[in-house]
């Protein structure tokens, strides 16, 4: 038999000391990259967006790749290619650590366009008033300490 599975991942990570440092008209030039990180992976990608200071990504893995290690991956890689390219010239790293969701298939598309609409979310909520939301939506215990 066959492996099968349908687990979608909402991740969301920052940078480092959440510095507002990736520019929107950069930012599209980002994205393409992760991406090809994610098929590299033989992962399924299916929306990526952020805000200055994070990015959010709708993902699934193949069933041989764990989560903490594309995550590991992509802040590696990317890390290197930013700095390579000069992409946003004070960006430094990526901060430690991530969060990461399941997403059931009939939320897919909300989360989609959650994520496409990054930009205008931000114009009202900070990324910890945000990360607080979302952790407690899924019911994760938070330390506040660990936010900032």
């Amino acid at each position: 038999m066959s492996t099968f599975t349908q687990i979608y991942y909402h991740v969301v990570f920052s940078t480092k000391n959440r510095e507002r440092v990736l520019t929107a008209n950069r930012r599209e030039d980002l994205y393409p990259y992760i991406w090809g990180i994610i098929q590299n992976h033989q992962s399924h990608l299916y929306r990526i967006g952020g805000a200055e200071d994070h990015l959010h990504l709708l993902t699934s893995l193949h069933p041989t790749v764990t989560l903490a290690d594309l995550v590991k991956d992509i802040k590696v890689a990317s890390s290197k290619w930013i700095g390579k390219k000069g992409l946003f010239p004070k960006f430094t790293r990526w901060q430690d650590g991530y969060a990461a969701f399941t997403v059931s298939h009939a939320e897919k598309a909300r989360v989609i366009e959650y994520i496409k609409r990054q930009a205008e979310h931000h114009k009202e909520f900070s990324f910890q008033d945000e990360l607080k939301k979302l952790l407690v939506e899924a019911g994760v215990e938070l330390d506040e300490r660990f936010l900032i």
